[in-house]
């Protein structure tokens, strides 16, 4: 093993306290963004490219990240959608035979700034205390004023719409096109691994746009809708609202992940709001109210849907709650055929317990 020469690099939150590092490779600079953290022990790669991280820097709270490398065909789109990346101990040299190349060209590769030899236990303790914030890394250690200016510019994410920075520019297909039914998708932030669960039951979809008119789904002729992931708050997707509003007024099938989920439950009148720190990870315990069993399910949001509305909605019924703080997990609409889940049965740390929700759905199809 090669001895790397590391430069020094900071972490600046934006109440203005500071954590060292050593930056990642020869990549020098500044990456701004929302600091949280992911606590799931593999997945690296995934997370990544998860277009719901847009604008987040990471911290990983894996002691070790880059020991298996990376593969062309364990991404969830087309680059990297995280800000940054603040880690423990990275690793250079990977030992996977399935893997193509390290996390090092692959960060290079997207030009993303990466901080080693950070204290991340100490970095999570003090996020979980003191909430998510903006934060800056960067490799201008001496310019910490400069850095604090240039963060006290950078916009909250509690207002602010990201959708239109990962979707879709131009509608493309997904699947077998003789299928036995088609699904109309809207991306808002669209894993690749849900278009492939979707898919892999007899479905040929078609992704729009993130600001798709109903008009735009609907002349696909699907048997059903699908409102994806994303990152960002809900409350500005006016677009996505009136498309939910119409589908749910026609009483159509319609199926919603993630800011999906958030999206159908503001359609309903029902608001959200910003987390304190969010969901990021692949444990975390969720109840389905109707068969009374546990799922350990895959989780990234910083948004969650407002549960005294919701169950004060008399057209809504809360299906399933997060075990750890009680919070909305799942959403159906009691006379009409919609429903929805704040985490990703896609990702399967189950490994299986959700993947029954798209059954669910195409079940919902057929009826």
């Amino acid at each position: 093993m090669k001895y790397q020469k590391k430069q020094d690099a900071i972490i600046l939150l934006a109440d203005g306290t500071i954590f060292y590092g050593k930056a990642v490779g020869n990549k020098q600079g500044t990456a701004f963004g929302e600091v949280c953290f992911n606590t799931g022990m593999t997945g690296y790669q995934e997370i990544f490219t998860d277009p719901s991280y847009y604008g987040q820097l990471m911290v990983a709270t894996n002691a070790h990240i880059g020991n298996y490398g990376t593969n062309v065909d364990e991404v969830e789109s087309d680059s990297i959608k995280i800000a940054g990346l603040i880690v423990k101990n990275f690793s250079y040299d990977y030992s996977r035979e399935a893997a193509d190349s390290s996390l090092e060209d692959f960060l290079d590769k997207n030009n993303l700034l990466a901080i080693s030899d950070v204290d991340t236990r100490a970095l999570v303790s003090y996020i979980r205390d003191h909430g998510a914030m903006n934060a800056v890394i960067s490799t201008e250690v001496d310019n910490v004023e400069g850095l604090k200016k240039q963060l006290a510019e950078v916009p909250s994410m509690e207002g602010l719409e990201l959708a239109s920075q990962v979707s879709t520019k131009e509608p493309y297909y997904f699947g077998d096109e003789n299928a036995a039914y088609k699904v109309a998708a809207l991306d808002i932030g669209i894993k690749k691994n849900i278009l492939r669960n979707i898919a892999e039951r007899d479905v040929y979809i078609k992704v729009f746009p993130y600001n798709s008119k109903f008009e735009d789904l609907e002349a696909f002729n699907p048997d059903g809708y699908f409102l994806s992931n994303g990152p960002g708050d809900p409350e500005p997707l006016v677009e996505a609202q009136a498309v939910a509003k119409e589908i749910i007024k026609r009483d159509l099938p319609l199926f919603g992940i993630c800011l999906g989920h958030q999206v159908i439950a503001i359609a309903n009148g029902v608001s959200t709001y910003k987390m304190y720190n969010g969901h990021r990870g692949i444990n975390h315990p969720v109840k389905n109210l109707k068969t009374g069993k546990g799922e350990i399910t895959s989780q990234n949001h910083g948004f969650a849907v407002n549960r005294e509305e919701a169950e004060a909605n008399t057209d809504l019924e809360v299906t399933h709650v997060h075990l750890n703080d009680d919070t909305v997990a799942g959403l159906a609409m009691k006379s009409k055929n919609v429903f929805s889940v704040q985490y990703h049965p896609e990702a399967s740390p189950g490994p299986h317990d959700s993947s029954y929700l798209f059954d669910q759905f195409i079940e919902n199809i057929k009826k």
